[in-house]
């Protein structure tokens, strides 16, 4: 990697802010070395006292919030008041792990006929590597690094190339709070880097959210070195509309939902499975709702405003995609238009057929493809017929049918009349191409720890 390769380029205009030194050789060891003396001392105290600084770190996201978002509004192009839910829900999540640490963590006794009893701890392992991405720079450090904070863990991040500044403010934030030196160590790590991190003997363990080929690669070292790893990968979720009182409301709701981040969500709902007889006015009503955006600024607060994706790289490559699916024979019916810099108009698209990409690939961007079905099986069929399983959602006026689908769909996360059950407490990740693993909830708690036995005998 080149000095450069971390920096700030705005996506709306495509201007390089500022740019950043990739971390030196001797920057790395020193991370290395600083997060395995760390957690030497971080291991030994209790888990109230680690409470009381993670509670800091929750109190500061949440009072930086506008500092927060506009940093990431520059860097990503995320929406203002997105950036702002952001960074509240990164201090819910550290609040959550500070308050329910204790529970989540506490000695499961094993009923026993030997002699003496026995006991499931939940202990820390030591230094652990987080490889971060860019479409939520706050709150995809905080799923990782609350859980191992009040576990007793110390962690080297490294986050996207294109948000050094956010990962600096996270940085500032630890320090602020009190969070002791090297239980947190930001760097701005090459690739080849990263693969000497993880095969260090000081690393127990990584974690990372991301494309497919960067978590198979991640895999294969972590798995070449014997190191625990926890995989956030692609998802190309299904929407399931079985019945609806009202269309164009419904149409509503899935578009804005699609359009959250500009579209840029692991676990959006990709793929718009609708049934037969209310298919067309739906995709009428997205037509309409299409049709009807224009590009905006970060801080426009307009429901039909649009701001940029995060790169021009990232419009690049779903210009591409949506083009070849044209070509492959689907139906643009709006929007899939390149603007300037990052902007591309977001788009509906229809007849998306088993034997084209599109079926296949993740569209990660504000494009709706919608399918029409016309069974509850061929729904369920559908639903399941990619190789991602993040999640999904099923919606109808009769629950008991909707979950009849929804307890059947091949993925992490399945969800009833809701696009997704979010909050700290909802465990987050996936199976098949999606990944493995959880993050958040209980889940988060039980990945990077040793769950040692022990038998106290009588």
């Amino acid at each position: 990697m080149s000095s450069s390769s971390y920096r700030v380029q705005n996506p709306a205009t495509g201007e390089v802010v500022e740019e950043f030194n990739s971390a030196s050789s001797a920057e790395v060891e020193s991370a290395l070395d600083k997060a395995h003396n760390a957690y030497q001392s971080w291991r030994k105290m209790s888990t109230a006292e680690r409470g009381e600084i993670v509670y800091r770190v929750a109190a500061l996201f949440a009072e930086r919030k506008q500092e927060l978002a506009e940093i990431i509004s520059e860097e990503m192009g995320k929406p203002v008041s997105e950036g702002i839910e952001e960074a509240e829900f990164s201090a819910e999540i550290f609040q959550y792990f500070a308050d329910n640490a204790e529970e989540l963590s506490a000695d499961q006794e094993i009923p026993t006929n030997a002699s003496g009893r026995a006991f499931i701890e939940r202990r820390p392992i030591g230094a652990l590597l987080g490889i971060m991405p860019w479409n939520f720079p706050y709150y995809q450090v905080a799923r990782f690094a609350a859980p191992n904070f009040m576990l007793g863990n110390t962690i080297i991040l490294k986050h996207a190339e294109i948000c050094p500044r956010s990962a600096l403010a996270i940085q500032k934030i630890m320090h602020d709070a009190g969070v002791p030196e090297g239980v947190y160590n930001n760097v701005f790590a090459s690739h080849d880097q990263v693969a000497d991190i993880i095969a260090d003997p000081r690393v127990q363990g990584v974690s990372l959210t991301g494309s497919e080929r960067a978590g198979a690669a991640v895999a294969a070292l972590a798995g070449q070195h014997l190191k625990k790893a926890v995989l956030e990968l692609g998802g190309s979720d299904p929407y399931v509309i079985l019945d609806t009182a009202d269309v164009k409301a419904a149409a509503k709701e899935a578009w804005e939902t699609r359009l959250i981040n500009t579209g840029q969500v692991c676990n959006a709902n990709k793929r718009m499975i609708v049934m037969d007889d209310i298919y067309d006015e739906f995709v009428e009503e997205l037509k309409a709702l299409a049709e009807n955006m224009y590009p905006g600024g970060p801080a426009d607060e307009n429901e039909n405003s649009y701001t940029p994706l995060s790169s021009l790289a990232a419009a690049e490559r779903l210009d591409k995609q949506v083009k070849q699916a044209v070509k492959d024979g689907a139906t643009l019916h709006a929007g899939g238009e390149r603007g300037e810099a990052a902007y591309f108009s977001p788009a509906v698209i229809t007849d998306v057929t088993s034997d084209m990409a599109a079926y296949r690939e993740e569209l990660f961007g504000p494009v709706a493809v919608v399918y029409r079905v016309s069974s509850d099986e061929e729904a369920l069929a559908l639903a399941n017929d990619t190789e991602f399983g993040l999640g999904g959602a099923v919606f109808s006026r009769d629950e008991d049918r909707a979950q009849k689908i929804a307890q059947q769909l091949d993925v992490g996360m399945s969800n009833v009349n809701t696009f997704a059950g979010e909050g700290a407490e909802f465990p987050f990740g996936g199976v098949k191409r999606s990944g493995f693993g959880r993050e958040l909830g209980p889940l988060g708690m039980d990945e990077f720890v040793n769950k040692r036995m022990y038998f106290v005998a009588k």
